[in-house]
């Protein structure tokens, strides 16, 4: 019996996301540069020309992963995480704590992160001062840290630096969920510790 249109549309719906899907995972561990249309298809577990049928070229391709891992969702949290009426110790805490959970229990953020940090670094000059601090996770986060140094509360320091130490710790788990299968996890408190004092 043939298929319907609508299961026919259903069936191109899901090859899509499992191309999404699959080549974010590989993107993420091979880089823009490392990743080759002919091995990526083969790691999908398709033929060539039917991914060229869904994305014109590996740019293409590219450029709607990290539309999908540049997530305004989180974005948006962050900033408003910045802005209510809390301690930035809280905020600290709730940020380390809702990083630490997506790391575990979400295979796809470790892919994200990565994949966000790589763009961030590739499309920024590197000999720049600003190389990935236009970013907002940084600013956003930059400003909890300056509330927490006046609060007495965050380790001295230019707030858009620790910014970048503390995602740069983020990433380095991510990478290691990625490329590894048995490594030490890092908590929430091992988070917080990047810039909260000593109590």
């Amino acid at each position: 019996m043939p298929k319907t249109p609508e299961r026919c549309q259903e069936i191109r719906e899901e090859t899509r996301k499992k191309i999404l899907h699959d080549a974010m995972l590989y993107f993420a561990r091979n880089g823009f540069a490392g990743t080759k249309i002919s091995d990526l298809a083969d790691y999908i577990g398709i033929g060539q020309g039917t991914l060229y049928i869904y994305f014109k070229s590996k740019e293409d391709l590219f450029k709607e992963i990290f539309a999908v891992c540049n997530n305004n969702k989180e974005i948006k949290d962050l900033k408003t995480l910045s802005r209510l009426p809390l301690s930035a110790k809280s905020k600290i805490r709730k940020l380390s704590k809702t990083v630490i959970e997506k790391l575990e229990q979400d295979e796809n953020y470790a892919a994200k992160v990565t994949l966000t940090m790589q763009v961030l670094l590739e499309k920024n000059d590197l000999t720049s001062e600003s190389t990935t601090y236009q970013s907002e996770i940084y600013q956003y986060t930059a400003k909890i840290i300056e509330q927490g140094q006046k609060e007495n509360s965050v380790v001295a320091g230019s707030p858009i630096k620790l910014a970048d130490f503390y995602w740069s710790v983020v990433y380095l788990y991510a990478l290691k969920k990625q490329f590894t299968t048995q490594y030490e996890a890092i908590t929430s408190a091992d988070l917080e510790r990047v810039l909260l004092k000593d109590e």
